[in-house]
């Protein structure tokens, strides 16, 4: 019989929501209970697909939580998986060692952590006996700045060799260094799968052997964004080795930009909108689908869009509920309005003035100085993490003033607009 198991990674089960909660509370509670409903999409997959484990790579939790709630959810889901005969196999990732349920909380009989110290486990056999080992490694504290590799055992002779390491291998810019090792390092060690975890963006590195990211399975924020996932791995009698991508998360974050170049009117605007997020849920299927919608390009609906902020995110919410399962995140704007060339007299005065904006003040070496040295002082007085989050490099902190500079034109301008609207008016 082949040797069938699920491997997943990153569920950060009850993990805090941001500030989406303040915007919508429905939305909210959708997302605070997403972890959960995909732990248990997770172990519905394990059942139906009879499988012979579950195996989580890491970060089971989300840091220093306290909530015994959390544990007993999970407690309770892995009893499903026991009376259903799949044993579980866990590593614990960087929050798992900040928590106290960690240390607190005891598992079925069915569930068995790896300790630091790289001991293979016999998970099952195939059909002409060779062994399936799983070998895994905890870390007890929430760092681990050099690899764990050496801590590993060799491959068992004559069996098939699975790895689980929580690692964010040569790094990634959104995730702290965990562990770090290179595919090359974990080609070397011999194993034929490696179930790895930390990294929240799914990856497949290689076939031979199999080194394999899942992804965290669902996404909290607009910053895991798209289809969320984990891998149904078959390891067949002849020792050869397959993988599935199954989607289980019941929310997706996408970012959807919306071109309104050429719309004159609200009612082109709106419409433009609901063709785009429609043809969005049809491709997003069978889940929650949170938007974070960006109106962008040249229209002269620019100033109104700016003005009435409140009357748009009202209407878009409506359209998002109308197709069922949708939801709006939030509105960014990136469109402008079409300006007059500087000089050109005849024209709209807030029209004229834009394109004097865009050309003179805007590009400007004084105009330039003064929001460097803005800038300057306001990142001097924030914390390191967030300096490097708002602008980490001379590169960023250009790109972000540019983009400071435009957005501030434009409402500048569109409370100009709507004040000349109301005094001819």
């Amino acid at each position: 019989m082949p040797f069938r198991f699920v491997h997943t990674a990153d569920l950060h089960l009850d993990s805090p929501i941001a500030s989406l909660a303040l915007r919508n509370g429905e939305l909210a509670d959708l997302i605070r209970g997403a972890t959960r409903r995909t732990l248990e999409r997770i172990v519905d997959l394990c059942i139906a697909e009879r499988v012979d484990a579950l195996l989580v790579a890491g970060d089971l939790y989300d840091g220093s939580q306290t909530s015994m709630a959390t544990a007993l959810f999970l407690t309770a889901q892995f009893r499903r998986l026991e009376q259903a005969g799949i044993r579980i196999f866990l590593i614990r990732g960087n929050h798992d060692a900040q928590s106290q349920i960690t240390r607190e909380l005891t598992f079925p009989a069915n569930v068995h952590v790896f300790d630091g110290r790289g001991k293979p486990v016999v998970a099952g056999a195939l059909e002409d006996g060779r062994a399936v080992n799983v070998h895994g490694i905890s870390f007890a504290q929430p760092h681990a700045p050099s690899s764990l590799l050496p801590s590993f055992r060799g491959p068992v002779v004559d069996a098939v060799n699975i790895g689980m390491l929580h690692t964010s291998l040569g790094g990634s810019l959104r995730h702290d260094p965990y562990a770090p090792c290179t595919v090359a390092d974990l080609t070397a060690h011999g194993f034929d799968y490696w179930a790895l975890g930390h990294i929240h963006q799914r990856s497949q590195h290689l076939s031979n052997p199999w080194i394999v990211m899942p992804g965290i399975p669902q996404g909290r924020d607009i910053n895991e964004a798209g289809p969320k996932s984990v891998t149904l791995v078959t390891v067949s009698d002849d020792a050869g080795i397959s993988v599935e991508e199954h989607q289980v998360a019941v929310a997706v974050f996408e970012r959807l930009r919306v071109d309104l170049d050429g719309i004159e009117d609200w009612g082109g605007m709106l419409d433009a909108v609901e063709r785009r997020a429609s043809h969005a849920k049809r491709e997003a299927g069978d889940v929650n689908l949170v938007m974070r919608i960006d109106l962008a390009g040249t229209t002269p609906l620019a100033w109104r869009l700016r003005r009435d902020e409140d009357l748009l995110a009202g209407e878009l919410q409506n359209i998002a509920a109308a197709i069922g399962d949708c939801w709006i995140e939030k509105v960014e704007l990136s469109v402008h309005a079409p300006l007059a060339p500087a000089g050109q007299g005849g024209l709209d005065p807030v029209l004229e003035l834009g394109g004097l904006m865009r050309d003179d003040v805007l590009a400007s070496h004084a105009f330039q100085s003064e929001l460097r040295e803005m800038l300057s002082d306001l990142l001097r007085q924030l914390p390191k993490g967030a300096r490097e989050l708002l602008a980490d490099d001379e590169q960023a902190q250009e790109a972000l003033l540019a983009e400071i500079a435009a957005e501030g034109s434009e409402d500048v301008l569109a409370r100009l607009a709507s004040a000349s609207a109301e005094a001819s008016g």
